[in-house]
C-alpha cells in the first residue's frame, strides 16, 4: 500500500477551486483505495486531499502541529476539520502549544517522512513564511521522495 502525503497552499481564489479538486482526484484515482493519506487537514488542499482519500474508501492519517491548530483554522473550517479528524485512523499530534510556523515545519516534515511520495499543491513560488509549501517540498525533494506538483497553468494567487 502506498503513503501519500499532501501539502498545498490556503486561501485559493474560487475560481481554482474546482480545478485544483479535480487534480487531486486524478492524482490519487490509480490508487484507489489501495492508498493511505496523510494530511494536516487544514483549509485548502489538505481538506481537498483527505476528502479523496475518504471518498476512495482509502484510510487516512492526519498530523496535528500543535495543541492549537484547530483554534488558528477559520471557524467555518472547525466542522469539515472535526469531521475529518474523527476519520482518520491515525492522528500524530506534535508536543507544540501553539500554531506557529515551527509547528507547521516540523509537521510538514514529519508527513514527508511518513509518506512514499507528496502531492503538492503548489504555484512554484517561495514559501511566504516558515514551514509553507515550498519548504515542504523542498524537505520531500532532500529526502528523495518522489513530489507531483500540481497547479493549473495560469492561474495565480
Amino acid at each position: 500500500m502506498i503513503r501519500i502525503g499532501i501539502t498545498g497552499h490556503r486561501h485559493l481564489p474560487t475560481e481554482i477551486d474546482a480545478t485544483v479538486a479535480a487534480m487531486i482526484r486524478e492524482e490519487l484515482r490509480p490508487h484507489g483505495c489501495e492508498m493511505v493519506g496523510v494530511s494536516c487537514l487544514a483549509d485548502g488542499a489538505d481538506t481537498v486531499f483527505a476528502e479523496a482519500v475518504v471518498d476512495a474508501g482509502a484510510p487516512l492519517e492526519a498530523v496535528v502541529p500543535s495543541r492549537g491548530y484547530r483554534e488558528a483554522l477559520p471557524q467555518e473550517h472547525h466542522p469539515v476539520y472535526d469531521r475529518l479528524l474523527e476519520r482518520a485512523v491515525l492522528v500524530h499530534e506534535l508536543g507544540h502549544g501553539a500554531s506557529t510556523s515551527e509547528a507547521h515545519m516540523d509537521a510538514g516534515r514529519l508527513l514527508v517522512e511518513r509518506c512514499d511520495r507528496l502531492v503538492a499543491v503548489w504555484d512554484g513560488e517561495p514559501a511566504r513564511g516558515p514551514g509553507g509549501t515550498a519548504d515542504v517540498v523542498a524537505h520531500a525533494r532532500a529526502l528523495s521522495r518522489p513530489v507531483s506538483v500540481l497547479w493549473p497553468e495560469g492561474a495565480r494567487r
